[in-house]
């Protein structure tokens, strides 16, 4: 009887978990990047009454006799499956879409967490609602990032100066009608920068050349040349002749074979201007010519960002300019279910976990982010209201089996009135 009553003890201590652990999942039901736990039980040691015995040519076997000594804690495991999506519209709300974790550091500990809702502090960190300030790669000047280096803190500057770029090149597309009278005009503007941002606005001209004979060594000039000239105002930065084949496309620039043109203009620090006429033709009909690229900016600041699906953050700037400011780290574990829970939704590294494996969003088996939403919780309440009524039901009957040897042990007592 006794052992009775210690087999249901260990059976309300193991129900007792059972409930806490629903009730947590419940408590968490909109908890972001939450995820459920479940108990599993196993039993304890058996005392065996009677040995089995083999079966032999005189007497058949016979099994081994046993009695339960209860019931006891196998395990507390996590659900890491995929939790719903709620769309937030929010920029600093991040999700991931699969596997992996978001990297932050809470002093010297480096922690994992689905939970995406970040901000920013009063240095522009990118940080968790508890102050964790989420990892992963800074970008150099030139908007490169290096993957392979140390984890660092993610910060984003906003008002943040992109420097000036001198333009180097354009791009010219379009079309010179082939029937333009001797001496006819083309031109378009077209804004240029030089190494200070200074904005310059220059003029590109098309004057149609009359085809003419030459006296050798000196080649004719056939009917589908243009003189191509860059200027500023009343200065002239180069002419140079563009010769078109028959097929309507450039064949030669200053004469030679190429399809595209130099100026060299005077601007402050200004590199040689290198003009892409692959996209240009001579044709009856078509587009007038115009310019389509330029590679030159302004000074600019930072004015917003966006999350690219690798987890790239990328910075767009009062100038038009869009460059990586910086990348978010993920992590992954041979066995997630090993990590330590830390609180605050976040995971440390666990005897049993494995090592944290870094990399990108997108590579590997880590999923993929985007931003403007937050994972929820992965609790399904009707899973839970099912285990509510599974715990209450066990400790109910545990709680009887007591009931019932204290009454068995009563009847024994009064045996000796």
């Amino acid at each position: 009887m006794l052992r009775s009553m210690f087999s249901a003890i260990s059976g309300l201590r193991a129900h007792q978990t059972k409930m806490d652990t629903v009730a947590n999942n419940i408590a968490n039901v909109n908890t972001v990047g939450y995820k459920s736990t479940n108990t599993v039980f196993e039993t304890t040691l058996t005392q065996v009454l009677r040995d089995g015995k083999s079966p032999d040519s005189i007497t058949g076997g016979a099994n081994p006799a046993q009695i339960g000594l209860g019931v006891k804690l196998a395990a507390i495991t996590t659900n890491f499956g995929q939790g719903k999506t709620q769309n937030t519209d929010r920029a600093l709300d991040f999700m991931i879409q699969g596997d992996g974790f978001f990297v932050t550091k809470d002093g010297n500990q480096q922690l994992y967490t689905r939970a995406g809702s970040f901000s920013f502090d009063g240095t522009g960190n990118l940080t968790t609602a508890d102050g964790a300030v989420l990892q992963g790669w800074m970008a150099d000047a030139q908007g490169q990032v290096n993957t392979g280096g140390p984890l660092r803190d993610l910060q984003v500057a906003y008002g943040a100066t992109k420097q000036p770029k001198a333009t180097d090149g354009t791009t010219i597309a379009g079309n010179l009608a082939s029937g333009t009278a001797t001496g006819g005009t083309k031109s378009f503007q077209q804004d240029m920068y030089d190494a200070q941002g200074t904005k310059h606005t220059v003029t590109f001209t098309y004057t149609k050349v009359a085809a003419a004979a030459a006296a050798p060594p000196a080649p004719a000039v056939p009917d589908n040349a243009w003189d191509m000239a860059m200027s500023e105002g009343a200065t002239n930065y180069g002419t140079q002749r563009v010769v078109f084949g028959a097929d309507g496309k450039v064949s030669t620039v200053g004469g030679a074979a190429a399809t595209s043109a130099t100026f060299n203009p005077t601007w402050v620090g200004a590199d040689p201007v290198v003009a892409d006429l692959s996209n240009l033709s001579q044709f009856a009909t078509g587009a007038e010519v115009n310019a389509t690229v330029q590679t030159g900016y302004a000074s600019g600041s930072l004015n917003s960002f966006a999350l690219a699906n690798d987890g790239t953050i990328i910075g767009v700037y009062s100038n038009g300019q869009r460059q990586a400011i910086g990348q978010l780290a993920l992590a992954t574990f041979n066995n997630p279910s090993g990590l330590v829970n830390m609180g605050n939704t976040s995971y440390a590294i666990g005897d049993n976990s494995g090592n944290a494996l870094i990399g990108t969003a997108g590579t590997g088996s880590l999923g993929s982010l985007s931003s403007g939403a937050l994972e929820m919780s992965n609790v399904d309440l009707s899973e839970e209201f099912t285990g509510l009524i599974i715990a209450q039901r066990g400790f109910q009957a545990n709680s009887r089996v007591i009931s019932a040897s204290d009454e068995l042990l009563q009847d024994l007592v009064n045996l000796k009135r």
